[in-house]
């Protein structure tokens, strides 16, 4: 294909952030107190500049990618298959991808991303346009409870109903005995009764037969929606939750990564509600096509978050705000768990929801000073390889010397 005045691919770069949390964020497989986002920057020859984020959630420890993976596949495999190729065609430059290489979802995303962000600012048009048109204005925002203490989980959610910022609220649950989770959950239904929704997230970490006891207790405590209560693999696990359990939903979320996936728990009738993410998805395109396939199978969906920038957020918010059916919200509320942000303004919150933003392109404007003071290349900072909280491979000198300085 013969690219097109403005739309051609001159140059891709990409970088690795580090940025600390406000506070731990705790999971069933382990805690973080930074993010490292991968930023890829995109020109198009005669358009503009664009901009894509891939996060992951502590390294590795999510999915197989890594930032350092995610930066390996793009400036080496990804970026030399576009450079010189027509911008503008998205889904053949996801089908150039594929062909330089497999899987790498994430990656995908990001350049996907600052595609989509390049053409549309280039048309000076928002992203939603190009993705079919905004259904949505705005998405009832929830807010993760994470820090493992009652009385502190209480107190933020206290606060952000005072704020009106949030009245869902989850809580990432998994890691404690079966029973502690549970009486953990309970207390924090009671002091949130009658002024907020409770959802929770198990992240796998319970078998069936785990499920199948202590599913039911959560439901009687008051919370309405369930995440990916067993193993992605456990199919037959969550078709029987699916099917058995009364008064609360079953969302399935790492289980759901692909069309496929997607048709194939339609198929089973293994969830009642799809988490979409775009990074997970392969990009904006890929995550339409799983959420077409919820709502064909009268399944739900809601806007989850690997807990991006304002960047990665936004251009989710673009990607929800086009999308039809059956909706539970959404969850970016990345941005607010990280000590500081890469853009200039973040997207308002108001009446509990998050205001979708309208363009050019995600309609935030990157600040490249906040790129340089998070960017973890710059001069005097040494290479820094997280999982989940784990120690990691530099000296705690440097670590602490790191902190310091972002």
């Amino acid at each position: 294909m013969t690219p097109r005045d403005g739309f051609t691919v001159e140059r891709i770069d990409v970088r690795i952030l580090d940025i600390p949390t406000i506070r731990p964020h705790k999971l069933s497989f382990g805690s973080i107190s930074r993010q490292s986002p991968v930023i890829v920057q995109l020109w198009l020859k005669g358009g503009a500049c664009g901009f894509g984020e891939a996060a992951t959630i502590g390294g590795p420890s999510w999915n197989e990618e890594s930032p350092e993976s995610i930066h390996h596949a793009i400036a080496n495999y990804l970026a030399p298959a576009l450079v010189g190729q027509d911008g503008g065609g998205f889904e053949v430059a996801l089908a150039r991808m594929d062909k330089a290489c497999k899987g790498n979802a994430f990656a995908k995303s990001a350049v996907e991303m600052a595609l989509f962000d390049a053409v549309a600012r280039t048309l000076g048009q928002p992203a939603w346009q190009l993705l079919g048109g905004k259904v949505h204005q705005s998405l009832p925002l929830a807010w993760t409870l994470a820090s493992g203490n009652v009385d502190r989980d209480l107190q933020e959610a206290q606060l952000r109903l005072e704020q009106k910022r949030h009245h869902i609220f989850k809580m990432k649950i998994g890691a404690n005995a079966p029973a502690d989770d549970v009486a953990h959950v309970a207390q924090i239904a009671r002091g949130l009764q009658g002024r907020a929704t409770l959802t929770v997230d198990v992240n796998q970490a319970w078998d069936g037969n785990t499920a199948r006891r202590y599913l039911p207790q959560l439901v009687e405590a008051g919370v309405t929606l369930i995440e990916q209560p067993v193993a992605r693999w456990n199919v037959q696990a969550l078709k029987a939750l699916t099917a058995t359990l009364g008064g609360a939903l079953i969302m399935a979320d790492e289980t759901v990564c692909t069309p496929q996936d997607a048709l194939m728990l339609a198929r089973e009738q293994a969830a009642h509600v799809f988490s979409l993410k775009v990074a997970k998805h392969g990009g904006l395109l890929r995550t339409r096509k799983v959420a077409a396939v919820a709502e064909a199978a009268d399944i739900g969906w809601y806007g989850g978050t690997m807990l991006e920038t304002s960047l990665g957020s936004a251009a989710s918010a673009h990607v929800f705000a086009t999308l039809g059916g059956q909706h539970h919200g959404c969850e970016l509320f990345g941005p607010q768990l990280l000590v500081d942000d890469i853009v200039e303004s973040q997207m308002p919150i108001a009446d509990f929801a998050l205001q979708l933003p309208d363009g050019p392109g995600f309609g935030v404007q990157v600040s490249l000073a906040q790129l340089d003071r998070f960017d973890r290349a710059r001069e005097g900072k040494a290479p820094l390889h997280m999982d989940m909280g784990r120690q990691a491979t530099t000296s705690a000198t440097t670590q602490t010397t790191t902190q310091a300085t972002v």
